[in-house]
């Protein structure tokens, strides 16, 4: 569907996937990049995205928006991710297909594969095992979102994609000192460990599970790849209801190695501590990218040279980085 005059409307466009997506999108000349704040747009609200869409000339569809959070959000409001991220996925992708939007681009996340999954992570893994408890009713409506898109496009012909990011990190991150990703968290952690010259830090878990980390730029980048594709190249990679994609680096590391990464990254010299009375997640979580591979990409941002931009732009921002 590439056709850079086309009108793509980025729900989300103020997360860090979002935003990086609209980035990539203008970078690349697309002169109608349509995009709706809180204030304007309540995408959990079926029919005010049906008014929306109704009003608008939209041509592609990007669902990057989603309540996202680390494992102690999950833990705490397990209600609030399944129940939340559910009605946005069924108000955008429902509202898209009743208003006559042909294409649409959902994003999902690496956690809708089961918790002891064959490593690396295959896109036919999907549904063949229990989910990591931590973040199942995340996963759950994720999964949802992947199969919403695939029975709109069986029963209606449709062409809504699904594209499944390992963890991300990079500008815009949420650096929350109880609700962030692992990343955003070390990194701030490790940032005012120095400031306050801490002779410690103190990391959840064993350090021993295994992550891949992508950043956001390759993760718009891909998206924005996997959203041209023509048909011929779409269908021949997936199955109709096998159809997501994974994006990843294909490479992981344990947590012990990142927290030493970003020790590094932040000028950090004191002692690295890991508490196991912490949960440590999944085992390890790696993604098979053979498939996008196949389809003409990979990812060209190295973990620590990206490390080093995530915290370029959490110095710059302040204090707004750390609410």
């Amino acid at each position: 569907m590439k056709d850079p005059g086309q009108t793509v409307f980025v729900a989300g466009h103020r997360g860090m996937v979002g935003s990086a997506i609209v980035r990539r999108l203008k970078a690349m000349g697309y002169p109608n990049v349509l995009t709706a704040g809180r204030d304007q747009l309540d995408l959990g609200d079926a029919e005010a995205v049906r008014r929306f869409f109704s009003t608008q000339r939209i041509d592609i569809v990007v669902l990057a928006a989603a309540k996202v959070g680390g494992i102690h959000a999950n833990n705490t409001y397990p209600a609030d991710f399944i129940a939340e991220n559910l009605a946005i996925e069924l108000a955008v992708i429902d509202g898209a297909h009743r208003c006559g939007i042909q294409n649409l681009l959902f994003l999902g996340s690496s956690c809708i594969y089961p918790r002891q999954a064959p490593q690396p992570m295959r896109e036919d893994a999907l549904l063949t095992g229990l989910l990591e408890p931590t973040n199942e009713p995340y996963a759950i409506a994720k999964i949802a979102g992947i199969k919403l898109c695939e029975s709109y496009n069986r029963q209606h012909g449709r062409n809504y994609r699904s594209v499944m990011p390992t963890n991300l990190y990079g500008p815009h991150d949420n650096y929350h000192p109880e609700n962030s990703h692992v990343i955003p968290a070390l990194l701030r952690r490790f940032h005012e460990a120095v400031q306050s010259n801490a002779a410690e830090v103190v990391i959840w878990g064993s350090g021993k599970p295994q992550r891949e980390f992508l950043h956001v730029d390759d993760m718009a980048a891909a998206s924005v790849h996997v959203m041209e594709l023509d048909d011929a190249a779409w269908r021949a990679n997936t199955q109709p209801m096998l159809s997501h994609i994974n994006v990843g680096t294909g490479v992981d590391c344990t947590i012990r190695e990142l927290a030493e990464t970003i020790a590094k990254v932040t000028g950090f010299r004191g002692d690295l501590v890991f508490d196991g009375s912490k949960p440590d997640g999944t085992p390890r979580k790696l993604m098979d990218v053979s498939r996008l591979a196949a389809l003409g990409w990979r990812a060209s941002i190295g973990l620590e040279d990206g490390l080093r931009d995530a915290y370029a732009w959490f110095l710059a921002h302040g204090a707004d980085a750390r609410q």
